[in-house]
């Protein structure tokens, strides 16, 4: 990243609140050499390419006339250790700067920012909570449909037409496949022990819940990490993903028109996990229905799934679902997040993510024998 003189000089203004005169920048990976920047030699539009990803420089400078030394440090881009996206970079950066401060002998933190495309400076330093600003869509959501199924017992022309539409969305966006081993590694890892993965489901679950018990919970957790080391070997199966594909972040307007919400965990990951997010949704409706997988909601079930088959080749798909197919049931299955699921349902999902773990391969044309 360069960063222009003048842009730098702004910033640097901004936040120390004096004039700001940029005398030096050097580099404290002893690396590199000194830049010396003196306003009376240096255009305004002189690039200091000293700056760069992943290493702290030192910028020298006078305040109002008096001599202060500051450090401009930024992440490193690239794979592994959680720094995978730029999101991770600005959470652990946005941390530092609010937690420096709070330590007794550590070096406080003047400010916190990012860079823009045109290569200015910003600052983010007073920011107290993100949000998010979005575009509002036209639709209704895909779990009206199944709600309609579920009361009537039929599924129409057009809910099968809808369920094909999102079996070869999915089979498109899976096409674009990744080259990254190290952020397959990731997804995998944070799918086991992520707070928004099997682990954070679980221990959000009550303390010593009677339809999971804590010797429960643990023989899953123990199968989850047989399960990491065995999807290891598949990171060539690394694919741009949705992240969160079910009925709720599904909108459909008139026939197959539909538009998404929500995408979650980043943008590349196991297809497997978008197919089991939908997925286990036409057997969690079956089950309320009927406490079996059976009628229109196993036909749209076979037809999605085989869809799918059928459009990607994905000869390896059964072989690594059954993972995430205990990730959804179990987030499914949690009184906090679904508490008006009736018991008998939770425990039938309970075991459907039991014996996910002791598979091999998923027989995705008889669910009902892993609900026994």
């Amino acid at each position: 990243m360069s960063i222009r003189h003048e842009a730098l000089t702004a910033y640097l203004e901004a936040v120390l609140g004096g004039v700001v005169q940029v005398q030096a920048l050097r580099p404290l990976t002893g690396d590199g050499p000194v830049v010396a920047v003196r306003e009376s030699s240096v255009p305004q539009d002189h690039d200091l390419k000293a700056f760069g990803y992943g290493r702290p420089i030192q910028i020298d400078l006078l305040l109002d006339g008096m001599p202060r030394s500051y450090v401009l440090s930024t992440m490193r881009s690239g794979s592994g250790f959680g720094h995978d996206h730029m999101a991770d970079r600005a959470g652990a950066l946005i941390w530092a700067h609010d937690a420096y401060g709070k330590l007794q002998r550590h070096v406080r933190s003047i400010d916190v920012g990012f860079f823009t495309g045109e290569g200015r400076m910003q600052s983010a330093g007073c920011a107290e909570e993100y949000f998010l600003f979005v575009e509002k869509v036209e639709g209704t959501a895909y779990r009206v449909d199944l709600e309609r199924i579920r009361i009537e017992g039929k599924a129409t022309a057009s809910d099968f037409d809808r369920a094909r539409a999102l079996s070869r969305y999915l089979a498109k966006i899976h096409a674009q496949k990744g080259q990254d081993t190290q952020l397959y590694f990731r997804r995998i890892r944070d799918l086991i022990g992520h707070g928004e993965g099997i682990m954070g489901i679980l221990d959000g679950y009550p303390v010593d819940y009677s339809l999971l018990p804590p010797e429960q919970q643990y023989v899953i957790e123990s199968g989850c990490a047989a399960w990491r080391h065995y999807l290891k070997e598949k990171a060539r199966r690394l694919s741009i993903v949705h992240g969160d594909f079910h009925p709720w972040n599904i909108l459909f307007r008139e026939g197959t028109d539909f538009t998404l919400l929500d995408r979650s965990r980043g943008e590349w990951g196991e297809p497997a996990d978008d197919i089991a997010a939908l997925s286990i949704n036409y057997c969690v409706f079956s089950l309320l229905r009927s406490g079996h997988m059976e009628g229109p909601f196993r036909e749209l079930f076979d037809l999605f799934y085989s869809e799918y088959l059928e459009q990607t080749r994905d000869l390896e798909l059964n072989s690594v679902i059954p993972l995430f197919y205990v990730f959804r049931t179990l987030v499914i299955a949690s009184p906090r997040w679904y508490p008006d699921l009736p018991e008998q349902v939770r425990v039938k999902l309970f075991r459907f993510a039991q014996a996910m773990l002791r598979i091999e391969q998923f027989e995705y044309k008889d669910l009902n024998q892993y609900l026994m």
